[in-house]
């Protein structure tokens, strides 16, 4: 329990000093056994003191802190549910990434970094209102396929079997947009064809820095 609050606190700061949101914005969870720890609603991910984590029971939702939880909890515990392989759920606000995704820029693979972190495809919803039913619906529907939601007009929801896959896998969205957003301006983008996702895919390299992430 302590060390996974540690780990949250280190990562939630992290965020912040990469710009991947800005005040109270944004929030993470991760989960060991049968209890999840959440940030705290309102708090800056950069503020947050280990001893406050909310601890929420992942069966029965029973809520083991004086602080309210984030609002997206139910999106938060819904994932876990979903997908019994991710220890970590990162809901970040990166500028650039909403700006190309609510302009209608399709993301798609373009990259080594692309395919090995993100997985060869990622989801894009449209605008639904934050912290309630239908963005938990539409998150945990694509989340069974992906390891990355995009979110129009919003922000970006990413899982991992660790907080380090979690976290690298936000990190990454967000200077994938960089360069997709440079591309789109200086010319045609090229995208990764099909046989050229395979082979990265089957890369022994790639697996073998993806189990590292994993395992952090």
């Amino acid at each position: 329990m302590e060390e996974i609050r540690k780990r949250l606190t280190e990562y939630g700061k992290k965020i912040v000093e990469k710009g991947l949101v800005v005040g109270s914005g944004g929030n993470i969870s991760a989960r060991e056994g049968n209890f999840v720890y959440l940030s705290p609603s309102g708090f800056f991910l950069d503020e947050i003191k280990e001893e406050q984590w909310v601890k929420v029971d992942l069966k029965t939702g029973k809520i083991y802190s004086d602080l309210r939880p984030t609002c997206e909890i139910s999106m938060h515990i819904g994932i876990y549910i979903e997908r019994e392989d991710v220890k970590a759920v990162f809901h970040t606000h990166p500028a650039i990434t909403i700006g190309l995704i609510s302009s209608g820029v399709k993301f798609k693979p373009f990259s080594p970094e692309f395919v090995g972190i993100l997985g060869k495809k990622v989801a894009i919803i449209d605008y639904v209102s934050p912290g309630g039913k239908e963005i938990k619906e539409k998150v945990c529907k694509e989340i069974k396929k992906v390891n990355v939601v995009l979110l129009k007009n919003h922000g970006v929801v990413v899982v991992g079997e660790s907080i380090k896959e979690a976290y690298t896998r936000s990190l990454l969205v967000e200077e994938i947009a960089k360069s997709l957003f440079v591309g789109i301006i200086s010319g045609k983008m090229r995208y990764l064809k099909e046989r050229e996702i395979r082979e990265i895919e089957n890369s022994e390299a790639e697996n073998y820095r993806r189990n590292l992430l994993k395992k952090e």
